[in-house]
């Protein structure tokens, strides 16, 4: 197993009774409450249940929250963690990876919750938690966490609006900027998808987080937050692909792997219309979850309401694009994925070795766009390491093609600083690592040196 504890040099990973500042919150109060959350939404749907199914929802109803008040019972009394049995395709994989994390810790037992990493006992949760709605059929394909992403993408709506204003602004003379101008409005948008990425439901456990105002007119206000910004590493990729293009070859093959729905979906859709407009990039392949995750991940379905909902806006901006997305959804231009792996517990290092077809998939890419604080967890292991760990290092050979992280600290996990910097921030703000008020646009090739 690639991920191995006690490898040399590579630190332990993130307990789920670990002392700092995020983790033992994680296991011990925020996931009961996510897990309290679901159990009342799916109680709250309970006529909407019997309306479409009959007597058959309500028994699914009463079947799902039975799971969930046990899984709950489970999490917080420390029992050991369970097989899946729902017989999903990911199902094996998961139950293999149990066997794996027992190994590990060398009991006869399988591994309770405040023994296993904090990243394992996070995914499994919410894995148990489509288990409990998938086992209850007809409510089999229930999302449980739609309510609170629709809610933020409409109580974000003026942000959605001034940055679908100002991307129909940049599309009228696009053809005729100058690299410099394309530089400018790469920067801006770049970092409105960076700070999109501080509207998550996960980390305020379901409780209302959505964008209220412009994000352009803050940029400069946060870019001190910044801690680390690769942005001139990054921008060569993308020019260097669209020189080399000329009139015949494509532009860059960009992969992005997306985080949250709502006002963040929005800022991921609008850079990535910026790449294709400008011809810095040829092709966007989107890459979501297969399962509602993390409480407001994004979602196929969610993908395709967030366009259906801009089009349908009455706004004339928000609607253009909206035409202009569907359209490149259309010809190709963009695309959809996704793939069980992005619901495993799994460290990306591993994914050459338990996900080959995607791995491989994603070295066909010119650049990929990690977006948000799980993806950054599972690109650096989610493990102790030292704050002036290499970003190579820590990503310990997952090196598919050229990769960007983008994402605000939520997590006990960061590396890539100067000496001395974490210090510093701990000194003036003990809490900076999980706050949401600092972000890093980290860049990575394999050719760089560690």
């Amino acid at each position: 197993m690639a991920a191995q504890a006690g490898l040399q040099g590579v630190p332990e990973p993130l307990s789920a009774k670990y002392t700092g500042s995020f983790a033992f919150f994680t296991v011990k109060d925020r996931l009961p409450t996510i897990l309290t959350k679901v159990i009342d939404t799916i109680h709250r749907n309970k006529n909407a249940f019997f309306k479409q199914h009959g007597e058959e929802g309500i028994k699914a109803e009463k079947g799902a929250i039975a799971i969930l008040s046990k899984l709950r019972n489970e999490l917080q009394t420390d029992k050991p963690v369970l097989p899946l049995t729902d017989g999903r395709v990911d199902m094996d994989m998961w139950n293999q990876y149990m066997q794996r994390q027992q190994a590990l810790l060398g009991d006869s037992e399988p591994p309770s919750w405040f023994k296993s990493s904090w990243l394992y006992v996070e995914c499994y949760m919410y894995r148990r938690i489509q288990e409990a709605i998938h086992l209850n059929p007809p409510i089999s394909d229930y999302d449980a966490f739609r309510d609170g992403k629709v809610q933020s993408f409409f109580e974000s709506q003026q942000a959605i609006m001034a940055i679908c204003t100002y991307l129909c602004g940049v599309h009228k003379n696009i053809d005729d900027l100058s690299e410099e101008q394309l530089l400018e409005h790469f920067i801006k948008l770049l970092q409105v998808s960076l700070w999109g990425n501080k509207c998550d439901l996960s980390i305020s456990a379901g409780q209302e987080n959505s964008q209220k105002s412009s994000p352009l007119d803050s940029l400069g206000a946060l870019k001190p937050f910044i801690l680390v910004d690769d942005t001139s590493m990054v921008w060569p990729v993308l020019m260097n692909s669209r020189v080399a293009a000329g009139p015949v070859q494509s532009a860059a093959r960009v992969v992005y792997v997306l985080d949250n729905a709502g006002f963040e979906l929005i800022t991921d859709l609008v850079l990535a219309d910026y790449l294709v407009a400008s011809k810095l990039a040829s092709e966007i392949h989107f890459h979501g979850k297969s399962l509602p995750w993390f409480v407001s991940d994004t979602t196929r379905k969610d993908f395709d309401w967030t366009i259906k909902q801009t089009l349908a806006a009455n706004h004339m901006w928000m609607s253009k694009c909206g035409v202009r997305w569907k359209s490149y959804l259309k010809d190709g231009t963009w695309s959809y994925h996704d793939h069980p792996f992005w619901t495993l517990p799994h460290e990306f290092c591993d994914m050459a070795a338990d996900a080959p077809d995607l791995y491989a998939l994603l070295q066909k890419a010119d650049l990929i766009i990690f977006k948000g604080d799980l993806n950054y967890r599972k690109l650096t292991s989610d493990r102790k390491w030292d704050h002036t760990v290499s970003f190579k290092k820590a990503l310990r050979g997952f090196h598919p093609a050229p990769l960007c992280s983008l994402r605000t600290l939520k997590a006990d996990v960061q590396v890539g600083l100067q000496a001395g910097q974490g210090e510093t921030l701990m000194a003036a703000d003990p809490n900076w690592m999980t706050s949401g008020k600092y972000a890093v646009i980290q860049f990575c090739s394999a050719l760089q040196n560690d």
